[in-house]
């Protein structure tokens, strides 16, 4: 997705701290027919159907408990608790969950260059996955799936074509997959300020604002408020620790995609026309004052104290990562009543002839975050694919992101309703009420959205939404344009290729700021030129072939 610039929201899963929630144990037994429930006869089918490898059904000693070691990348915390054991009185397969205390990424270079790999991993889909693959450190999954693999085949569908590797197999099962429509990024303002300024028709009426609104809202917030509390205001800053964030909320008003795609192929979105004009844009933003001249080297949390601090009317982020500042003026609005209104809240603004359509504030990739494969020292890997299918399931998908039925959740008129006391649990402390239950503590083979019955799989996440998620999925939830098929196109890792696309990125990296602050317009698009040549010098067009190449190739691959 996307995977994701890199913008901070510490969610992972938040993605990016979306998907690092904390963990532990509680040894509650599951109430009603001991956890099962409705589902009892699914779960039979989907993780405790004995078989051997000629698929013949009741092989006894197929389904004897089984230990599998389990390397994820996001989570080293021991399969003991009570979601945990509920997979294990279902499959008759527990874990050994193995993850480095220092950098995941050291660990699996590490694993691979000595051969020493668990029995299935948890790898970031990109450079390493791919590694894994090249060294045939993975198996295939086509034939596993085609025999034991009937809940992977109903959930994952297409997406089994997409995932393929060149040579047609399947090496691993995604997490997180399936686009969603839910935004990413947007321009956040306050609300309680937006209707001072006298738009208060417009905080929550879905509309976007045009180029002109927004910057007329910023020098009316200068005008009307130049000091606040004895302090001198700045109507817009950023987080310099995030310019994934900052570039990837420009770039969508200006309508951008990852790569500039003419007739002849793929080239560097530097080369859209459009950049150009969102560097000028942002410039003269800068030249008038409106951006915190401190905005290219603030740290993550001066960023969030600038915006608790009443000083700063606007920002550029991904929505959720205001949580902490959106929090404090909540707790010090001088009206309690109206707290909500005290927050930043996300809208769409759209550049010049952009259709508000064609707006691009969310982009990410329906193929997912993670790989889920089995590695080639796996000693029962038939054991492995049905443990994974059962994951995959729907059943599988609630228990791990919902809990326990009849503990953490009941069955009412045919949908699934969480009990109270989960989601009080979460709302108080999410990381310490994910290890007390295990809830939404892995999230290996889940999809995005909805189940059968019109819930969404990821309880936490989705199924209740605050002030500012529900406008931002009011405001900017059409945004959302799957990337998929520009995942990974640049060059393999080790090559001398992957070394100019370091230098590339390094080079647009260390003139964004520049081209920002420049001194006036034609500076601004001097430093551009500049950076062009550097960029071509360095060896872009080479990539450029390379991105198109395998573009090219994806598109054979997906028929």
């Amino acid at each position: 997705m996307w995977k994701k610039g890199q913008f901070r929201f510490t969610v992972a899963m938040v993605l990016m701290a979306t998907m690092l929630a904390g963990c532990g144990g509680n040894n509650n037994k599951p109430a009603a027919n001991d956890g099962a429930g409705a589902n009892a006869p699914a779960a039979n089918e989907a993780g405790n159907t004995a078989g051997d490898d000629n698929g013949n059904a009741g092989a006894a000693e197929d389904n004897k408990p089984m230990t599998f070691t389990f390397f994820d990348k996001n989570v080293g915390d021991s399969f003991d608790n009570p979601v945990a054991k509920e997979i294990t009185k279902r499959t008759n397969v527990s874990l050994e969950i193995q993850q480095p205390t220092g950098n995941p990424s050291e660990k699996l270079n590490l694993m691979l260059a000595s051969s020493d790999l668990p029995d299935i991993l948890d790898i970031g889909r990109g450079d390493i996955l791919e590694k894994y693959i090249a060294a045939g450190a993975l198996i295939p999954l086509n034939d596993l799936i085609d025999k034991y693999g009937t809940h992977i085949k109903e959930m994952y569908g297409d997406m089994l074509k997409k995932t393929r590797s060149a040579d047609g197999k399947n090496y691993y099962l995604a997490n997180w997959y399936g686009l969603e429509q839910y935004p990413i990024f947007g321009f956040l303002m306050r609300m309680d300020v937006m209707k001072e300024l006298g738009v208060g028709d417009k905080v929550n009426n879905g509309q976007p604002f045009s180029t002109d609104e927004f910057v007329d809202l910023l020098k009316k917030y200068k005008e009307k408020y130049p000091t606040v509390n004895g302090k001198p205001t700045v109507p817009m800053t950023f987080n310099g620790e995030n310019m994934g964030a900052i570039t990837g909320s420009f770039k969508g008003m200006f309508g951008m995609m990852p790569y500039y795609q003419t007739d002849g192929g793929l080239q560097a979105d530097v080369k859209d026309p459009r950049y150009l004009d969102m560097i000028k844009f942002m410039n003269s933003l800068y030249t008038q004052g409106l951006i915190d001249p401190e905005w290219a080297t603030n740290k993550t949390q001066q960023y969030e104290q600038k915006l608790a601090s009443t000083n700063y009317f606007a920002t550029a982020d991904a929505f959720w990562n205001l949580g902490k500042p959106n929090a404090i003026l909540k707790e010090a609005a001088k009206d309690q009543s109206l707290k909500d209104e005290s927050q930043f809240y996300p809208y769409k603004v759209l550049a010049p002839g952009v259709d508000p359509s064609k707006a691009t504030y969310g982009l990410k990739s329906s193929l997912g975050w993670d790989g889920i494969g089995i590695s080639k020292s796996n000693k029962d890997p038939v054991r492995a694919i049905k443990f994974l299918d059962f994951l995959a399931s729907e059943e599988g998908q609630y228990l791990m992101m919902w809990g326990i039925e009849g503990k953490d959740w009941d069955m009412k008129d045919g949908k699934h309703v969480p009990r109270p006391e989960t989601l009080a649990g979460f709302k108080k402390d999410w990381g310490a009420y994910s290890k007390e239950t295990g809830i939404r503590k892995w999230t290996w083979t889940i999809k995005n959205g909805p189940g059968s019955d019109g819930t969404p799989y990821d309880l936490i996440g989705r199924y209740e939404t605050e002030p500012v998620s529900a406008l931002a999925i009011k405001n900017l939830a059409d945004t959302s344009i799957d990337t998929a098929p520009y995942d990974n196109l640049g060059p393999s890792g080790g090559t001398p290729e992957a070394i100019i696309q370091q230098k590339v990125n390094e080079t647009t990296s260390k003139y964004f700021p520049r081209m920002v602050m420049a001194a006036s317009q034609d500076e601004a698009v001097a430093t551009y030129d500049k950076m062009m040549k550097e960029l071509e010098t360095a060896g872009l067009t080479k990539l450029e072939k390379i991105y198109t190449d395998n573009y090219n190739k994806r598109m054979e691959l997906w028929k």
